[in-house]
């Protein structure tokens, strides 16, 4: 082992270009798991702003109208908070309406949560903001169309920046109160609870199971004055989203796959080169008495170092560029085919660290076939042509 190591580290090669191209490899790697995440992560944070992840509202819940309203005070509530991985649970009074401004017009979704809001004041969404030329302390006159018109004059006391901003996903956010006298409901009526899951639960089966389990807590644990709400899932509300999440994820895999594979055949025709240039040295070793197999774990140890070389290169390349993005958002994507209007970057450090095991696992699998060169490399012939 002490001579192969030995031999190893005094055989000379010329690894630049093999190193580059696997550093070139573990770079697209690493990049692609965590835009990956990225996307999932803001995508979720997007959708749980809206709606929560698990959405709890009765059979006749309506944005149009003032029915279909449940109690905040539920006795199951205190259940519902111990169960693993709610992160919390709000609860917000949902209506449809139309803000105009001037000559323009925008079909909106008001909703109304818990905060230190004075009355009448809104947070528009900035892409709302900017299709009515609306800026901080304008006023946002609002129309509710269900048993009859009812009007009000919003003012703007915060433009934000959605995660989801495009026509289709427009929020504004009031005090609770405000919709509750809009609706004719009391400070206990609202539309919905929403319950919060932890970054743990961010696959569409998670969120499902959660939301099974909170389904049957309300069914389970309610009382004469409990309402029963129906239990949503946010991966069923948002479904188009989620099924392009796992679009994306298919693709990482697929990415994945594929630059482990180019390395591996990377590294293999360098490994050839290698064992045809040391063909004498192959044979000089054999003469002297080493084994095929210690041979061959001269040159994998070569094939390793090298190997090591461009992953470390990648990752740090990888990580610089995910910090950059991830501070700058210097990438920017049209929100409208992306739902976000960057690109997203997640570091999963463990999830990294698998990555570089399994592709650097797997690369040295692959290097293991042109090692049976060694064992038809004869010494007497080597020796004769030298």
């Amino acid at each position: 082992m002490l001579a192969e190591s030995f031999i190893a580290h005094k055989l000379r090669f010329k690894e630049k270009l093999s190193a580059g191209a696997i550093a070139i490899s573990f770079f697209i790697m690493i990049v692609a798991v965590a835009i990956s995440a990225g996307f999932r992560q803001e995508i979720r944070a997007g959708v749980s702003a809206v709606s929560g992840d698990v959405l709890l509202s009765s059979a006749g819940f309506s944005y149009y109208g003032e029915d279909g309203s449940i109690s905040k005070e539920q006795s199951y509530l205190p259940e519902i908070q111990a169960y693993p991985g709610v992160a919390g649970i709000q609860p917000a009074v949902y209506r449809a309406g139309i803000v105009r401004n001037g000559q323009d017009i925008a079909g909106v979704v008001f909703k109304g949560v818990e905060s230190s809001d004075s009355t009448l004041h809104a947070r528009v969404p900035e892409h709302l903001a900017g299709q009515l030329g609306l800026k901080e302390g304008d006023k946002m006159l609002s129309y509710f169309i269900g048993n009859k018109v009812k009007m009000r004059n919003f003012v703007v006391e915060e433009i934000y920046d959605s995660l989801l901003d495009t026509d289709d996903a427009q929020i504004v956010y009031v005090p609770i109160s405000d919709m509750q006298r809009l609706n004719d409901w009391d400070e206990s009526q609202v539309s919905a609870l929403e319950v919060t899951l932890d970054r743990h639960h961010t696959s569409r089966e998670a969120i499902r199971e959660a939301t099974a389990s909170i389904g049957s807590i309300c069914a389970l644990s309610a009382t004469e004055s409990d309402d029963i709400p129906v239990a949503q899932a946010s991966s069923d509300r948002f479904s188009t989203l989620f099924d392009w999440l796992d679009l994306i994820d298919f693709n990482v895999t697929a990415i994945l796959i594929l630059m482990t594979i180019v390395a591996g055949f990377n590294m293999i025709s360098g490994l050839l080169i290698m064992l045809l240039r040391n063909t004498s040295t192959i044979g000089t070793l054999k003469a002297m008495g080493m084994t095929s197999k210690g041979i061959a774990g001269v040159f994998l140890r070569v094939s390793a170092r090298i190997v090591l070389k461009g992953l470390l290169v990648g990752n740090a390349a990888a990580l610089l560029f995910c910090l950059i993005q991830g501070t700058t958002h210097l990438i920017k994507l049209n929100p409208a085919n992306y739902f976000v209007s960057f690109v997203p970057v997640s570091l999963n450090v463990p999830g990294v660290v698998l990555a570089d095991i399994l592709a650097f696992a797997a690369i040295m699998l692959l290097l293991a076939l042109p090692s049976v060169f060694i064992s038809k490399v004869d010494p007497a012939q080597t020796m004769r042509s030298e």
